[in-house]
């Protein structure tokens, strides 16, 4: 990867509905190269996908909790239940396995705090292999879904 593909990633990273032609005036390049190693790093996985990006208030989620997991035990194969049920969780927008205590950190968001205790309760608690969850309330995004670095 050279800095023109770095370029034209900074550039999709900033807005995704570029077209080639546009992407390709604003990283100096003519549309057919351009074209090409926009589809290479598509091939190579430099470019994960395109979406869009949802304001989690527009459509109702406006409570937001971190929520630190610790496992029972750490064997293959409740680290694999934990996270084969995690990843079933719908609320959970991001979850990172840890090294060190805890194990994982999961990226909540519901309607509310009753609906928070909810999730927290009836899925989050009975998740497999959970020792313990300590949960903290975001009251702000200050650095939100920036783009990577060049």
């Amino acid at each position: 990867m050279d800095a023109l593909d770095r370029k034209i990633l900074t550039e999709l990273q900033l807005d995704g509905r570029l077209t080639v032609t546009e992407l390709a005036a604003r990283v100096k390049l003519s549309v057919s190269p351009c074209h090409r190693r926009l589809r290479d790093l598509e091939r190579e996985g430099a470019i994960r996908g395109y979406r869009a990006v949802v304001d989690p208030a527009a459509v109702g989620l406006n409570f937001e909790a971190l929520v630190f997991v610790t496992l029972r035990w750490e064997d293959a194969d409740t680290v694999s239940a934990f996270e084969e049920g995690v990843a079933d969780v719908p609320h959970v927008l991001q979850a990172q396995r840890l090294f060190g205590d805890p194990d994982y950190l999961l990226r909540v968001a519901t309607t509310d705090l009753a609906a928070f205790q909810q999730l927290y309760d009836q899925r989050l608690a009975r998740l497999p292999g959970v020792q313990r969850l300590n949960s903290t309330l975001v009251m702000k995004h200050v650095v939100d879904d920036r783009p990577l670095p060049e």
